[in-house]
């Protein structure tokens, strides 16, 4: 079970990387808001008045030690029912790394802040809280939301999973604990085939494993900020055609007559170089990329991930919610199969309509089938017509105008979509688009 940590990792001192962006999740007070408190406090990110404070809080209400949860539960909501309801997103370094935390709430309620986070972290922390399960189960079965955070993860393409076992320090024997608790989370992962990158045991109240490592006889891995530091981050493909959604358009320069106009936009996949030839969709109008600006200035090319100012040879007419394609470009499709995270308390129905959002664009769509719903408790596949609130299952959909859809498998933002109900304008879904699929087929 040990050997899922990588200790020998630990032992190798890693070359400075980029920040890392992790996600915390798990149930209602399994300790995620305290975890990343104490994250914060051993890294020494914390202010002197703000660690005052905490200690003035903890005197005046007559606690043993300061409440850790407050550095990060902001709101004045989630400070009287003590609980997380927004995201909330904080910053530390070590020597070694920078990173960005966001502390997602573990409530049903809010499992769409939770994918909100996901889907731009490298990483994501779930933890298990050991003192809500049955430890005199040889595998104690685990919480729905502990299943559901990871599968979601695993949808949303988080590349590295880690298991937190919370309150170690709750238990009777924590060894025999941890043990049982590990393999059942071992056997889930093996059978969603999630990316798991180790299993720790923690205690965020006492700060056990968490920065610093502690000592126990039954584990000999890293701590869980060890773990974190080793972690490469995800990263978008660059040996693939463009993708690049345009985000806004520009003036270039100041003054009377016709300006150049400088297309803004993240690129989504691939590299954009100056002399490269493009498509734009949906014109479907070929330019050549004339010059090329990023944050700091002119550049020669740049690639996934980072954003770029795009002016072409020839006036088009381009604006936001189109695309600049590279190669052959990408065959629009109106039609998709996607995995869909259902969000809304009202239900998905097939045959309504609804809004989709495609990088920056807004298209509308009728939700055409839904071939199935996966059980988080068996991972199989259950016969369904429609999803309800926090449901995960495989639809189609069908587009009043074609798309360039790409795979989220190949692209996080090309494969993308949410989901808007017109009549009450919420965010009622998170499209991941498995196919494109032919206009005559259903």
């Amino acid at each position: 079970m040990n050997a899922l940590a990588h200790p020998e990792r630990a032992a190798v001192a890693a070359p400075p990387q980029p920040a890392l962006r992790f996600l915390t999740a798990g149930s209602v007070d399994d300790g995620k808001s305290t975890l990343i408190g104490r994250l914060l406090l051993d890294s020494r990110a914390i202010l002197a008045d703000q660690l005052e404070q905490l200690h003035a809080r903890a005197a005046a209400s007559g606690e043993a030690a300061a409440d850790l949860s407050l550095l990060t539960d902001g709101l004045e909501a989630e400070r009287e029912q003590g609980i997380t309801i927004d995201v909330a997103w904080r910053y530390f370094a070590t020597p070694s790394r920078k990173f960005v935390i966001a502390d997602a709430p573990g409530h049903e309620q809010y499992t769409r802040n939770m994918v909100t986070a996901a889907a731009g972290s490298d990483a994501v922390v779930v933890l298990v809280d050991i003192t809500k399960l049955d430890l005199t189960q040889p595998e104690p079965a685990l919480l729905p939301q502990t299943r559901r955070h990871a599968l979601l993860a695993q949808l949303l393409r988080v590349d590295h999973l880690v298991f937190a076992v919370n309150k170690i320090d709750a238990v009777a024997d924590p060894g025999v604990a941890f043990g049982r608790v590990a393999g059942a989370l071992q056997r889930f992962a093996a059978a969603a085939a999630l990316p798991l990158a180790g299993i720790v045991p923690v205690s965020a109240l006492r700060g056990d494993n968490v920065a610093g490592r502690s000592p126990a006889p039954w584990y000999g891995g890293p701590s869980l900020l060890e773990l974190l530091e080793t972690m490469p981050c995800a990263h978008e493909p660059r040996q693939a055609p463009l993708a690049l959604p345009v985000q806004h358009v520009a003036r270039q320069g100041e003054g009377v007559g016709e300006q150049p106009r400088v297309l803004w936009g993240r690129v989504a996949r691939g590299e954009v170089a100056v002399g490269d030839r493009m498509q734009v969709f949906p014109s479907g109008e070929t330019a050549t990329v004339q010059a090329l600006l990023g944050l700091d200035g002119e550049v020669q090319a740049t690639g996934a991930g980072r954003s770029a100012g795009v002016v072409l040879d020839r006036m088009l007419d381009v604006s936001r919610g189109d695309w600049l394609l590279g190669g052959d470009g990408i065959a629009p499709a109106r039609a998709l199969c996607a995995t869909m995270a259902w969000l809304d308390t009202e239900p998905a129905q097939t045959g309504r309509r609804y809004l989709l959002r495609h990088g920056h664009r807004w298209v509308q769509a009728r939700l055409r089938a839904v071939r199935h719903r996966l059980d988080i408790h068996t991972l199989a596949h259950e016969p369904a017509d429609g999803l309800r609130v926090n449901d995960i299952g495989e639809v189609e959909f069908e587009l009043q105008q074609p798309l360039p859809l790409l795979p989220y498998a190949d692209s996080r933002v090309g494969g993308a979509l949410i989901v808007v109900d017109p009549a009450s304008h919420r965010t009622s879904g998170a499209l991941l688009v498995r196919e494109a699929l032919p206009e005559a087929q259903g």
